[in-house]
């Protein structure tokens, strides 16, 4: 099994959200994921990202691939630090 990490759009019609995934790479974007690793919101200015990078990391760290989208995603929540809250 080939383990990726994705988006999966969640939110109303024109209205999207998303859900960072690890998912089967087989199974269609939408469908059945292992685990929510987090989300990103486009809708706000400047957009809104939460990522559990503890799972990321252990995805990253057993062989698991970031599509392109999540690793920009990936690469700015390091940039930007932990967040308080």
């Amino acid at each position: 099994m080939a383990v990726r990490l994705r988006l999966t759009r969640t939110g109303k019609k024109k209205q999207p959200s998303y859900r960072i995934v690890a998912a089967d790479s087989r199974s269609p974007r939408d469908g059945r994921f292992i685990e929510i690793l987090g989300w990103y919101d486009p809708k706000v200015d400047p957009p809104a990202i939460q990522i559990d990078l503890a799972r990321i990391d252990h995805w990253l760290g057993t062989g698991a691939t970031a599509s392109e989208t999540v690793a920009s995603l990936i690469a700015r929540a390091r940039k930007a630090g932990p967040v308080e809250g």
